[in-house]
């Protein structure tokens, strides 16, 4: 049967101040009103049955989890006692869920992407399902069709075609985030795709996989699983749990696997991890301007975005500014010119040593 689960752990620090530890970014309603979690949920109706879709998240947000997802069991909401990377995340899901059903297909997702049209998404994924059923030894990952030469992020070398499933392809390598002259020889050899951080495989094939490259966390989420619907479970993770080694999955087993597939997805594909990535979502004005969830008023400037955590009659006017952000929150307002945002992690972390934890 064919499962998936939503990775939504992270704590989205580049869209501080909305994105603070209480509520991180994947649970704020950016995208219409609805949470970018919500709008991965809802990219999976019809192709995955709603009791086999799981979120794994932190053990803080699983009622906000809840909250967001109106609809979705308590026993789908996976919750890690702490943030031990993707190859932890991903290894306790596909343990839990083998638990549950050991012969289950496992789609591995983010929660913090835009991806139109959905029915492009939801077709690639039908063939990778169909591959791993018919190949059960392979981990297939998702190569994105690149529409610039972007350097932020990861790309996949594509390979032969695998025999008999004429839509999947050999991952030849894995490629670090480029500069800016590679990534345009990436994009010109048409050989390349960016690398979506999206996954599926069979559950006991990626445990196979974790028990030969990384045998210390499967050996520590092997015990927590077998704990889960148990009253030990909360015991054994506190105890198993912060203890697992701190690394990626592409890192662990992806670039160690022998049987690597990617199948190609040509959709828009747009992750939403900081402010200028958000912009990009909002319509512009004849300047440029874009707003969200605010009365803006601008006077000669260009290129602005401007964001409300709450919907009042405050009205941000501007004069004579160009590529700034600004965002308001009852707490904080933050100014931005829109070339410094790379750097908010930073100004959260001095914020953070200035005045404790208010702020973060």
């Amino acid at each position: 049967m064919n499962y998936a689960v939503i990775m939504a752990g992270g704590a989205g620090t580049r869209l501080w101040p909305m994105s603070r530890a209480g509520k991180p970014k994947q649970l704020l309603p950016l995208i219409e009103g609805r949470s970018l979690l919500n709008l991965a949920a809802s990219r999976l109706r019809g192709l995955i049955a709603p009791q086999n879709i799981y979120v794994c998240t932190g053990a803080a947000y699983v009622q906000p989890v809840l909250d967001d997802l109106a609809t979705l069991p308590a026993e789908q909401v996976l919750g890690e006692p702490e943030g031990r990377d993707t190859a932890n995340a991903v290894g306790l899901s596909a343990a839990v869920l083998h638990r549950r059903d050991p012969e289950a297909a496992l789609a591995v997702l983010t929660a913090d992407h835009v991806i139109t049209p959905v029915e492009v998404f939801q077709q690639a994924l039908a063939t990778a399902f169909a591959a791993v059923e018919k190949q059960p030894e392979l981990l297939v990952t998702f190569g994105i069709t690149p529409t610039y030469a972007a350097t932020g992020y990861g790309y996949l070398e594509r390979g032969a075609a695998v025999p008999g499933l004429p839509e999947v392809f050999r991952v030849a390598a894995f490629r670090e985030k480029p500069n800016a002259a590679t990534a345009e020889d990436y994009v010109k050899s048409g050989n390349y795709l960016w690398n979506s951080g999206m996954f599926v495989w069979k559950v006991r094939t990626i445990l196979e996989q974790l028990k030969q490259h990384l045998p210390e966390s499967y050996a520590g989420l092997m015990e927590v699983a077998a704990a889960w619907d148990t009253p030990e479970r909360e015991g054994v993770l506190r105890r198993v749990y912060p203890g697992l080694p701190k690394i990626s999955i592409d890192f662990a087993v992806m670039e160690k696997a022998p049987h690597v597939a990617c199948v190609p997805m040509p959709v828009e594909w747009l992750d939403v991890g900081s402010w200028p990535s958000y912009a990009a979502t909002l319509s512009a004005d004849a300047d440029g301007n874009r707003q969200s969830n605010v009365r803006a008023l601008h006077l000669r400037s260009q290129r602005t975005l401007v964001v409300s955590e709450q919907a009042d009659d405050h009205l941000v006017a501007t004069v004579g500014l160009h590529d700034v952000i600004i965002v308001r929150t009852p707490e904080v307002t933050l100014v931005c010119a829109a070339r410094g945002a790379e750097h908010i992690k930073e100004l959260v972390a001095a914020a953070r040593a200035r005045f404790g934890d208010r702020y973060s």
